[in-house]
């Protein structure tokens, strides 16, 4: 079990129910107390401290991601990239599909969608306000960033509760369980079958979307073939979609935990940035990114041998007193210079950054025009657990309009 009190041993799970709860004490632990943590059980080294953190980020050389960048060993390993696309991919490979995917998706496309965010956005929350108390993920915050990706890829609406619900059994994991469980992948396989099945349909009649976009992306002729596109799809929905779903609530949960920093917000809607980014430092979705070691690497005075898998603890990086002034104090008002990690950094940065940073701006602007406040029922909440991503399954909400 994870440890969060100095008095017992360290120790640091990431399949831990009760670390999933508040990492954050177990970070301040592994900071102090093991900077280079190793895990026998599960095979890993744990670097926390923000400069270890950032500089591994950007060294693709000695620390790869051609083995992916989850530790569930069925989704560890040369066979990564088939679910998670360059993300999964060193150099030259990784420039090469990260170049031919910008073709498709691109600034311009992901801008253009602004105003039908902000439609399905006013959709979803004129639903969900229709009650004064609604769950606030599966109402709004599951439905809104599905949405975006499907409209992004040209998914039918019909389709989209069913491959949201896949996108979910893909990355939950039950206690105790320290693999990629049947159940996922089950839903992996389903959401494969159903890119190609459409990926298939796009090669007969193209449309005005990423998918076909895909199709046609050329740089001196060479093209995507279909293994890839569908990895690309794959990451999309499955990365792109539940991380935004996970930052909406974390930013609706930490609002409401902090509510004289809420009410700067509530209080002037051009502030929703800085609740954004924010969240992002605070509590990000993604918590942790695998690498594998290609050399034996030194950190004070341990050996990480090559071969060895070594996670890189983003969570913890973003609270480390060395890098963010009081870090554990949720402040929307903080000096932004200090640069966060949660969309990583160099060759591997997120392409989705801005997509996930636009949603979130209309989405939370769109619930400030409409709530003067609201109130969250912690009790009844859950967490997603995953070996990697943090947020809520249910957050009940109860909201006092303007």
């Amino acid at each position: 079990m994870t440890t969060n009190t100095g008095s017992t041993p360290l120790a640091f799970s990431p399949y831990d129910y009760v670390f999933h709860e508040d990492p954050y004490p177990t970070y301040a632990r592994l900071r102090t107390e093991a900077p280079v943590f190793h895990n026998a059980e599960h095979g890993f080294w744990a670097l926390s401290r923000y400069d270890d953190v950032a500089a591994a980020i950007r060294d693709s050389q000695r620390l790869s991601s051609a083995n992916g960048v989850s530790l569930d060993p069925a989704a560890y390993g040369p066979h990564a990239h088939r679910t998670m696309s360059f993300l999964a991919m060193d150099n030259p490979r990784h420039n090469r599909m990260r170049s031919l995917v910008g073709k498709g998706f691109t600034p311009r496309r992901v801008n253009r969608l602004e105003p039908r965010i902000a439609e399905l956005t006013r959709q979803h929350l004129d639903a969900a306000l229709h009650d004064d108390e609604f769950d606030f993920i599966s109402a709004f915050a599951g439905k809104l960033p599905m949405d975006v990706i499907s409209e992004l890829m040209g998914v039918p609406s019909a389709d989209r509760d069913a491959l949201r619900h896949l996108a979910d059994s893909v990355v939950h994991r039950d206690e105790g369980v320290y693999d990629v469980p049947e159940e996922a992948m089950s839903a992996s396989l389903e959401l494969v079958q159903y890119y190609a099945d459409m990926l298939a349909e796009r090669r007969r009649n193209p449309a005005d979307d990423l998918t076909s976009a895909l199709l046609e992306a050329e740089i001196d002729g060479d093209r995507l073939d279909d293994e890839e596109i569908i990895g690309f799809l794959f990451l999309m929905v499955v990365a792109g979609n539940e991380t935004t779903t996970k930052l909406l609530g974390n930013c609706a949960y930490w609002g409401w935990r902090n509510p004289d920093e809420l009410a700067k917000v509530l209080g002037d809607v051009e502030r929703v940035p800085d609740w954004v980014e924010e969240t992002l430092r605070y509590d990000n979705s993604t918590q942790m990114l695998a690498r594998t070691a290609t050399e034996d690497l030194e950190y004070y005075g341990r050996t990480v041998p090559a071969g060895d898998c070594v996670l890189l603890l983003v969570g913890s990086a973003n609270r480390d007193e060395n890098a963010f002034p009081e870090p554990d104090r949720f402040d929307i008002d903080r000096d932004t210079s200090s640069q966060i990690v949660s969309f990583g950094a160099g060759t591997h940065f997120c392409l989705g950054a801005h997509l996930a940073r636009l949603e979130a701006r209309i989405a939370l602007t769109e619930l400030v025009n409409r709530v003067a406040d609201f109130d969250l029922d912690v009790a009844r909440a859950s967490r997603v657990h995953s070996s990697n991503v943090r947020g809520f399954a249910e957050l009940p909400m109860s909201v006092r309009r303007r």
